[in-house]
């Protein structure tokens, strides 16, 4: 399976999003499989975990995210779970699985009720070792236009993270610990 050829179905070869969503997705599929490598005593599936954290934003150009050159008519919070449709409908369930569990640190049904958020009623929260791996990953690098973006630290990341309560540092913290022996 190739995540390119797939990503290419839906973007446009050099358009803002395509270049913005292929360097992103390279960066979280690097610093996915440097941290798969740390735990091989869990046994990680490498293929998997490089296929689908190419993939894991696929659903970007859905929402309108303007700065990322997206037009579409959704929220950005929505593009985990039409990635997963998306990914589903290219008869990759196990993949779009990780598009709609990585967004934050995963989404609580509690969370999309109580915060009335624009998404289907349901836990949306990481469960296998290759999606907390991605979901983990994704954290350090953010989509901008212009040259690849650095690795967020760690303060960083935490940072940007406590913006959605302590709870949810919590959460990667506890994802932190996991990876970072």
């Amino acid at each position: 399976m190739d995540p390119f050829a797939i990503i290419r179905k839906y973007y446009d070869p050099g358009s803002l999003s395509e270049t913005i969503l292929s360097e992103h997705s390279t960066l979280v599929m690097e610093k996915a499989l440097k941290i798969a490598e740390h735990v091989t005593f869990m046994n990680p599936d490498m293929t998997f975990i490089r296929e689908a954290a190419l993939l894991h934003d696929i659903g970007i150009f859905l929402t309108y995210a303007p700065v990322l050159g997206c037009f579409g008519d959704r929220d950005y919070i929505c593009h985990g779970y039409l990635g997963r449709k998306l990914l589903e409908d290219e008869g990759l369930p196990v993949h779009g699985l990780v598009c709609e569990r990585h967004v934050g640190v995963g989404i609580a049904e509690a969370d999309i009720e109580k915060q009335n958020l624009p998404l289907p009623k349901r836990d949306m929260l990481p469960i296998t070792l290759e999606e907390k791996i991605i979901c983990y990953a994704d954290k350090f690098h953010s989509k901008k236009s212009g040259s690849p973006q650095p690795e967020a630290s760690l303060v960083e990341v935490r940072k940007n993270i406590s913006t959605y309560g302590p709870e949810k540092v919590l959460k990667f913290d506890i994802l932190h610990m996991l990876f970072s022996r």
